[in-house]
């Protein structure tokens, strides 16, 4: 058996050692200095000599973990150019201000959190007086993605600086009024100020990435310099178990992304207890980050901490602290000083005589109290580090104590997470340890009150005075006044009119000729963001690399395998098209920050995220709801959509139900169009309501959705007739009639309204011409390219009639008049097309592919469930047989002969 003991072969083996001899002297001087001074003294020794050859630029392999200290040395830490007392007073009201304001909602059970902004608060403060740029300097300031727990401080310190009064924080979380606060941060809700909703945890830290690699993308293509602006992205060490919040910390190290810091409140606790009970959440973090190339910055110990860290000429101190599981740690915040010496300093013999020389107070100053996220001296020194460091992003781990100055109750408790309010004595020892000039007379009733300094206090005017001097307040939103996109040329539309002629086309190859036509345009045509999770060819977009190139910061170093081809893969530092690689989440956080650049840069973008359906919705609806919330406006385009279309790609590619996810979000438009026409029409209006001049009354913070397929069929000409342009955009139009299909039915034939959306409109036109020619029926059908838009149509006129006014729904108009009954068909599931049930005035039903799908040929699977043209023939027939109009043995005969 193999010794397990025994130096195993390394990757060194395999090169050649130019001097033996040398290499023998360093392994025994190694040997040696183990063996004289012991283990800790080698280790000491080799991880010096690794940071000396790190620092010196020697190709080594990094240094993963550094020791559980202060990355900056006490010694190296540059003075805070501010006034720290003024700062002090001003942490102080805010954390007042924080407590205060959810303890006073929690008597309407509207919750609220405490303790996270009450370790955070230095880290938030140090930043405000000292770092993030607001917007009304030059640029576009920086972007701020605030802990969405960490919301009271944030509104504490606006009520400070006079932007929130005591009316909003009496409101916060009780937003029916119209004059709440919202529970975190949400631009919808409260969009001068919030600019980004980061409370799904692991969507911040992700769309930060994101956020700093566009703003690399907007200034490498000439839109906008916005090389002066930072991301900051403030994040909760539990908050990192989140796959999204490592997801993409290599693009980040990799394009070299010194624009970013991510600042981790490491409090060691999460919504239950600790981040990690056995193990050290802040040296796996190093690890991870360092790993992944980033630069690290450890802000862990308070200056209390500096007496000790000189007491300990042996290590034994930092071992000790390397070894201690953050449980443990936590369990000495809440312990006396006779248990700390105990548990802490008696485990090692040097650690039993240094503790001799501490007072018990000294041990619970630094035990208890002294981190270094709890102190602006640290933090600035850690933010200082992290904006001056060039060629990698960095990321700051500040260690704190969850519910820091709440008082014994709150400190380091697994519960305080949850723990909404402090009693009046609590409130009165807070108000004691701040030191903040509030008399008991100002408890009314048991009611903490608000504290503020006044309007012309000192504090108030530093903490403006810091901000004008930084750009104006922070965080801020601001939509600027932005001209509206001139209209693209009418003829890239009107080509789409007159069909395809012979010629077989699939409605994602038209969308892709219609932004090929669209990005051509003077005017707006550099303001498209095309953005492609790696299946560029699959969806027929590869002629667009050479003309347009695919975006990297390094432009291309090499040459290309198909340089020769007329296609080939063009990567520029210019390049306009995102090609994201296999990362839906990482193409959707691209999709955010493009589609609200023309609130963060002020200069509009107009993205389109083209997916695989079914890894669209079904993957990253999480991150649809941030966009929605976060304002976002683009195309997101589901392509190779439907459950049937996909030939033998099986039950994960088959999407079925897109459509019922996206009609949950109340800003997705989502259109399911069938024919080239209607993409281009569907496009044009979008262009128009989200870019250009909206109709009064129409939202333009929304984004589209439409569905695409890869089927090629032939493309009609678009129908004359009036409505026909309203009728795609609303959701719903007759495409043709019987008489006009030139299906003379017989007299007096039995009719029925066949309604089909996307590729279903084929089956349907089939089933038109079968139900005509083989059962003398005559069918109407109709192009319903969106059923959610006619659902909520109906919805709001439903809502007009309970205010007293007379509205009729769009899909009720359209139908009015209408023969016989009604049979929806397309290719999801039947929910989709049953959201209009209630409004159609005629007997409705409906066909769909519910259930898995699975692989075959689309004609296999569209009889097997049973939405093929003859099984349509079929349900039509029932649905006629059950009102009389039709012999009931039809269905029979139908079902017989079609072989079902």
């Amino acid at each position: 058996m193999t010794d397990p003991n025994a130096i195993q072969p390394s990757a060194l083996d395999q090169l050649p050692d130019r001097d033996p001899e040398e290499t023998a002297e360093w392994q025994a001087s190694l040997d040696a200095v183990a063996k004289a001074a012991g283990p800790h003294r080698a280790a000491y020794l080799m991880r010096r000599t690794l940071e000396r050859a790190e620092a010196g630029g020697i190709a080594l392999p990094k240094l993963l973990e550094t020791d559980y200290v202060n990355t900056i040395p006490t010694a190296a830490e540059p003075s805070v150019p501010g006034d720290e007392e003024m700062e002090r007073k001003i942490t102080a009201w805010n954390r007042w201000n924080a407590a205060a304001m959810v303890t006073r909602g929690s008597k309407y059970g509207v919750g609220g959190h405490i303790a996270t902004f009450a370790s955070a608060a230095w880290l938030y403060e140090t930043g405000f007086n000292h770092f993030f740029k607001g917007k009304e300097a030059d640029g576009s300031g920086d972007q701020l993605y605030i802990q969405g727990h960490a919301s009271p401080g944030i509104y504490a310190r606006a009520f400070l600086d006079g932007r929130l009064d005591e009316q909003h924080l009496d409101n916060f979380r009780q937003e029916a009024s119209g004059n709440g606060l919202p529970s975190y941060p949400h631009p919808r809700r409260l969009p001068w100020l919030w600019e980004f909703p980061t409370v799904s945890m692991g969507l911040g830290p992700l769309s930060a990435i994101y956020q700093a690699r566009f703003n690399r993308y907007l200034t490498a293509r000439g839109i906008k310099d916005v090389s002066d602006s930072h991301v900051w992205a403030f994040l909760g060490d539990g908050e990192m178990d989140e796959p999204e919040s490592t997801a993409a910390l290599a693009l980040a190290s990799r394009e070299g992304l010194d624009n970013l810091t991510f600042v981790i409140n490491c409090n060691l606790q999460r919504l239950d207890g600790p981040v990690r009970a056995n193990f050290k959440i802040v040296q796996e973090l190093e690890a991870q980050f360092r790993g992944a190339g980033w630069n690290v910055v450890k802000t862990m110990w308070g200056t209390a901490w500096d007496e000790l860290f000189q007491l300990d000429t042996t290590g034994a101190l930092v071992r000790r602290l390397r070894e201690v599981p953050d449980a443990q740690v936590q369990t000495y915040q809440t312990r006396d000083a006779a248990y700390i010496r105990q548990d802490f300093f008696g485990a090692d013999p040097a650690l039993v005589e240094m503790a001799k020389l501490l007072s018990d107070d000294k041990i619970l100053e630094c035990f208890h109290l002294s981190r270094g996220g709890h102190e602006a001296r640290k933090v600035y020194a850690a933010y200082k580090a992290a904006v001056e460091f060039k060629g990698a992003p960095t990321v700051v781990l500040a260690q704190t104590v969850k519910g820091h100055t709440l008082g014994e109750g709150f400190a380091s408790k697994n519960a305080n997470h949850q723990m909404k309010k402090l009693t009046v004595d609590e409130f009165k020892t807070m108000r004691d340890l701040l030191e903040l000039p509030i008399s008991d007379s100002q408890f009314v009733d048991g009611q903490v009150p608000y504290g503020h300094p006044g309007a012309d206090s000192a504090e108030v005017r530093y903490l403006q005075e810091r901000r004008a001097a930084l750009g104006g307040p922070a965080p801020a939103r601001r939509a600027h006044p932005v001209a509206p996109l001139p209209a693209p040329a009418e003829k890239a539309f009107a080509s789409f009119d007159k069909g395809s002629g012979s010629q077989n086309v699939a409605t994602t190859m038209a969308f892709v000729r219609l932004i090929k036509e669209l990005v051509r345009d003077k005017e707006s045509g550099k303001r498209w963001v095309p953005i492609v999770p790696d299946e560029a060819r699959t969806f027929g977009m590869e002629s667009l690399f050479p003309s347009l190139g695919i975006y990297s910061p390094k432009g291309q170093t090499y040459e290309p395998v198909d340089r020769d081809q007329l296609m080939y893969y063009k990567e520029a530092k210019n390049g306009q098209i995102l090609n994201e690689g296999i990362t839906e989440a990482g193409s959707m956080a691209d999709f955010i920050a493009a589609s609200t650049a023309y609130a963060t840069h002020g200069e509009p973008m107009i993205p389109f995220y083209i997916f695989y359906s079914m890894f669209g919705w079904q993957r990253t609806a999480d991150q649809m709801w941030q966009l929605g919330d976060q304002l976002g406006r683009g195309f997101l385009v589901g392509a190779t959509a439907g459950r049937t279309t996909l030939t033998g790609e099986g039950l994960q590619h088959a999407d079925g139900h897109s459509p019922v996810i996206a009609a949950t979000n109340p800003a997705a438009l989502t259109f399911d169009p069938a024919f080239a026409y209607e993409v281009a029409a569907i496009v044009k209006d979008g262009l128009r309501r989200m870019y250009g001049e909206a109709a009064p009354g129409e939202d333009p913070d929304v984004f589209y959705y439409l569905t695409v397929y890869n089927e090629p069929m032939p493309q009609p000409a678009k129908p004359s007739g009036p409505g026909i342009d309203e009728g795609i955009v609303k959701g719903l139009y007759r495409f043709n009639t019987a008489e006009s299909a030139g299906l003379t039915p017989v007299a007096n034939a039995p009719r029925i309204q066949l309604l089909g959306s996307g590729t279903a409109i084929h089956w349907t036109l089939q089933a038109q011409k079968l139900l005509a020619e083989e059962w003398g029926v005559a069918a109407d059908v109709w192009s319903a390219t969106s059923w959610t838009e006619l659902r909520r149509d109906a919805l709001e006129a439903d809502a007009a009639l309970l205010r007293g006014e007379e509205r009729v729904p769009f899909v009720r108009q359209a139908l009015q008049g209408a023969d016989g009954p009604v049979l929806a068909v397309s290719d999801y599931m039947r929910q989709v097309p049953d959201q209009i049930a209630q409004w159609v005035e005629q007997d409705y039903s409906s066909l769909g592919a519910d259930g898995f799908g699975l692989s075959d040929t689309r004609e296999a699977a569209r009889r097997h469930f049973g939405v093929d043209a003859e099984s349509i023939v079929v349900a039509a027939l029932a649905q006629l047989a059950k009102r009389g109009e039709v012999k009931a043995t039809a269905v029979k005969e139908a079902r017989e002969k079609y072989g079902l």
